[in-house]
């Protein structure tokens, strides 16, 4: 665990906090911890250090997916037996790496931490925060659904990703989760990623819709952050629990990655 402290504070602090990104759903189902791992990955490869955090504190899965086997995690940090900083682990190599990041890993197969008091999420956010002078990107993997937690942690990002799809349901439950966040005094302008799309221009139709929806009655417009392509290679990778581009370095739904991050870098 001193190796991970370490791993975080060489050759910084920065100049300049990095800004934070939540990557919310309201629905389950949608891809949403796929993008948050392969937007860390895209930072990376883009030559920024990223820190990926695991904020699904019921059901944690990010760690299954990569694949890895971290030392330590948000649960440890909750039960007050390490500092934040000390529950990071290295991916792919770390930040500084090809495409390597950090993660602050959850509690991966248990439910243990769903219903951990506000506080506690509030000094979690907090602790995050505290570490963004370290990095260049900070993305929040947040739970599904639109609970009080979930709430809490989107209102720490500098910006809110929503991860959609076609579904009806997928974007009733997005609408939910904006406007519940302005009821709460939040003046949030979402990007939106419309994921498991059939091709990119019926995945914009699908954005269009709904920021319409968004401008009748809640009176804005999101901002759009792209769309990703229906790819069977990504079932496949994540069965395998290796990064898409590593098992798979020319598919669609990387390079989809990739042009929503050059959108996220401009805007």
């Amino acid at each position: 665990m001193a190796g991970a402290k370490a791993a975080i504070t060489e050759g910084l602090p920065r100049t300049r906090a990095a800004p934070i990104f939540a990557i919310a759903s309201g629905k389950g189902g949608v891809g949403k911890t796929w993008i948050s791992t392969m937007l860390s990955i895209a930072f990376g490869r883009a030559g920024m250090r990223a820190l990926l955090v695991d904020c699904d504190l019921g059901l944690a899965n990010v760690d299954v997916q990569l694949g890895v086997r971290p030392t330590a995690d948000v649960h440890s940090v909750v039960r007050g037996f390490l500092e934040l900083e000390a529950a990071v682990t290295p991916v792919l190599g770390g930040p500084g790496r090809n495409g390597g990041f950090d993660l602050i890993a959850g509690h991966s197969g248990s439910g243990a931490l769903g219903a951990v008091k506000l506080e506690e999420v509030a000094r979690i956010a907090n602790d995050v925060t505290k570490l963004t002078p370290h990095y260049d990107r900070v993305i929040m993997d947040l739970a599904a659904g639109i609970d009080p937690t979930v709430l809490r942690f989107a209102r720490a990002a500098d910006r809110l990703i929503l991860v959609t799809t076609e579904e009806p349901t997928a974007l009733t439950d997005a609408y939910a989760m904006v406007k519940l966040l302005r009821l709460q005094g939040a003046q949030v302008m979402p990007w939106v990623i419309v994921n498991m799309a059939e091709n990119r221009v019926k995945g914009r139709k699908v954005f269009d819709q709904f920021s319409m929806a968004c401008n009748e009655y809640l009176g804005f417009k999101p901002r759009f952050a792209g769309v990703i392509a229906r790819d069977p290679r990504v079932p496949d990778s994540i069965r395998a629990q290796t990064p898409l581009p590593v098992r798979h370095p020319q598919s669609q739904a990387y390079e989809d990655i990739i042009r929503i991050v050059e959108t996220l870098n401009a805007g």
